[in-house]
C-alpha cells in the first residue's frame, strides 16, 4: 500500500504523521515556527508534492510556507506570500483557509482574517488580492465570530476555473462565477440562530462554519452552520436542513467522500454554549443517502474513539478524508488527540495525543 501523509496543524507548530497502512502511525514534529497553524494542504498536483502551511507566529506574522521534500524543510516568500496593497490600508491577522484548483496545477487560493480572498499562481508561493470579493457592498456589514472575521472555506469548482465557492464566520456562503471580478451571496434557507425569528434566513450575514462539495455531483454542497446541517442541491441557490436524526445540529466540520456521493461525515456538539460532545462521548456521524439517515460511528469496543469523559471539540478544519480504498477519515480534537479511521468511520485508532490544541488536518495518499 502506498504512504499516507497526515499533516496536523496545531496551536504550537505543525506535526507530520505517515503510515503504510493506516492503523500504525510514526509522528514527527513540531516544525521549527511552532507558530498557531490554521491550515494546512497536500498539493499532489504535479509530480512533485508539496505541502502547505499557513502559521502565525508571535515575532514572524502571518505566512504561507512551502515545503517541496515532504516537510524536511520550509521556505516562505520574504513578505509571508499574503499581504494588501498599500492602498487598502489593512493588515492581514491569519492566513485561515487553503484551497487547490483542480484544473489550474499553480493555482492556490488562500482565505484570511479580515475575510478576504487571495490568489496564488506560483503554488502558494505569492499571493493577489481579489478585489472584487474585497470591495463587495456587504463587506462593512460582515462581523466577526467568535473565532474572528475570517474566510475558512476554499472551493473551487472541479471543472470551472471561473467559479469558486467561499464561506465565512460571519457572512455566509459566496460565490462567483466570473473568475472573482464580481460575487453573490448564496444562504437562502440558512438560518442565523442568533437573530430575531423574523430576519433569522437574511440574505447574508449567518455563521457558517464549513463547506464542503459532494464528489462527482459537483452542485451538490452541505454545511455546517453555527446551529444547523444543510444541503443545497443546486450549487447555493438553495439550502435544505438534513440535520434530522444527528444528536445536535451544533458543530464545525463537515466532509465528503472522495469518490462517493451522498456520503458525508459530521461531528456533532451539544449546542454553541455546551461545546462538548453529546454525552462526552467522542463520535463521528456518517450518512450515505446526503443527509436523510445518519449512523454514529466510533462507539464500543471495536470502535476505538473515547466512550466516556471526552470534553474536547473538533474545529472546523480538524476533519478530513483521503482518497484511499477504502476512504480513510481522521480528526483532531481540542485537547490535543488525533484519530484516525482506515475504513470510512468503521474503525478508528489512535495516531497521536497530548498534543497541543489542533486547528486542522489534511491527509493524502503519495
Amino acid at each position: 500500500m502506498a504512504e499516507t501523509l497526515l499533516m496536523i496543524g496545531t496551536r504550537k507548530g505543525l506535526w507530520i504523521a505517515r503510515s503504510d497502512d493506516r492503523r500504525s502511525w510514526d509522528v514527527t514534529g513540531p516544525d521549527d515556527v511552532m507558530g498557531e497553524v490554521h491550515a494546512v494542504a497536500v498539493d499532489t498536483r504535479q509530480e512533485t508534492p508539496r505541502l502547505l502551511m499557513a502559521s502565525r507566529h508571535w515575532h514572524i506574522g502571518p505566512q504561507v510556507q512551502h515545503s517541496d521534500d515532504l516537510g524536511a524543510t520550509w521556505s516562505a516568500a520574504p513578505t509571508g506570500g499574503v499581504t494588501f496593497p498599500a492602498d487598502v490600508g489593512e493588515a492581514v491577522e491569519a492566513v485561515w483557509g487553503l484551497g487547490l484548483s483542480a484544473v489550474e496545477p499553480d493555482v492556490v487560493y488562500a482565505g484570511t482574517e479580515p475575510s478576504a480572498l487571495f490568489r496564488s499562481t506560483d503554488r502558494g508561493e505569492t499571493f493577489e488580492l481579489v478585489r472584487g470579493l474585497w470591495d463587495h457592498p456587504h463587506r462593512p456589514e460582515w462581523h466577526p465570530g467568535g473565532g474572528g472575521q475570517a474566510i475558512h472555506t476554499l472551493l473551487p469548482h472541479p471543472t470551472d476555473p471561473d467559479r469558486v465557492t467561499v464561506a465565512m464566520s460571519t457572512g455566509g456562503v459566496y460565490r462567483t462565477a466570473d473568475g472573482g471580478t464580481s460575487w453573490e451571496p448564496a444562504n437562502r434557507g440558512i438560518k442565523a440562530e442568533f437573530m430575531p425569528d423574523e430576519v433569522s434566513y437574511p440574505e447574508f450575514g449567518q455563521c457558517v462554519h464549513k463547506v464542503a462539495r459532494s464528489a462527482n455531483a459537483h452542485e451538490v454542497l452541505y454545511a455546517q452552520n453555527h446551529g444547523g446541517v444543510y444541503r443545497s442541491d443546486d450549487a447555493g441557490d438553495s439550502w435544505t436542513s438534513i440535520a434530522d436524526g444527528l444528536p445536535a445540529e451544533f458543530g464545525f466540520p463537515v466532509v465528503t467522500h472522495p469518490r462517493l456521493d451522498g456520503t458525508l461525515w459530521v461531528f456533532p456538539l451539544e449546542s454553541s454554549y455546551r461545546r462538548f460532545p453529546p454525552d462526552r462521548a467522542c463520535r463521528v456521524w456518517r450518512s450515505t443517502d446526503r443527509g436523510s439517515t445518519w449512523t454514529e460511528q466510533g462507539s464500543g469496543a471495536g470502535g476505538g474513539l473515547p466512550d466516556r469523559g471526552f470534553f474536547a471539540g473538533v474545529m472546523r478544519d480538524a476533519m478530513c478524508v483521503d482518497d484511499g480504498e477504502p476512504a480513510g477519515v481522521y480528526l483532531g480534537s481540542r485537547d490535543g488527540s488525533v484519530y484516525a479511521s482506515p475504513d470510512e468511520g468503521e474503525s478508528w485508532v489512535s495516531v497521536a495525543e497530548h498534543l497541543p490544541d489542533v486547528l486542522c488536518v489534511r491527509a493524502a495518499t503519495l
